[in-house]
């Protein structure tokens, strides 16, 4: 199984940034996916989830109503649209899929500054 994420980089503040994961090897269709962050002397936390087959997604607080998290089955990929970016989402992005057990991907790293 791999997660390969893609889209990251260096973003002044409130900029646009939509990050990408490239799933394979494992039964995308069947896996809830989410977003996780972890910045610089923090612990990972969750940014958004989706379920396997859409529909009801949640968002971390800080992100709520900038951040969209979708998914295209067909093409096994799920995608992060981060909006009216700041400071503190600064952070390596990473993507997981979770069923019965669990896969991370490398991570992205999202940089605000100007």
């Amino acid at each position: 199984a791999q997660l390969v994420e893609s889209g990251g980089g260096l973003v002044q503040p409130g900029g646009s940034l939509t990050l990408t994961c490239a799933a394979s090897g494992f039964a995308f269709n069947s896996y809830r996916m989410s977003w996780h962050r972890q910045a610089p002397g923090k612990e990972r936390e969750l940014v958004a989830s989706i379920p396997s087959f859409g529909g009801s997604t949640t968002y971390a607080d800080s992100v709520k109503g900038r951040f969209t998290i979708s998914r295209d089955n067909a093409k096994r990929t799920v995608y992060l649209q981060m909006n009216s970016l700041n400071a503190e989402d600064t952070a390596v992005y990473y993507c997981n899929a979770k069923r019965d057990r669990a896969y991370w991907g490398q991570g992205t790293q999202v940089t605000v500054s100007s």
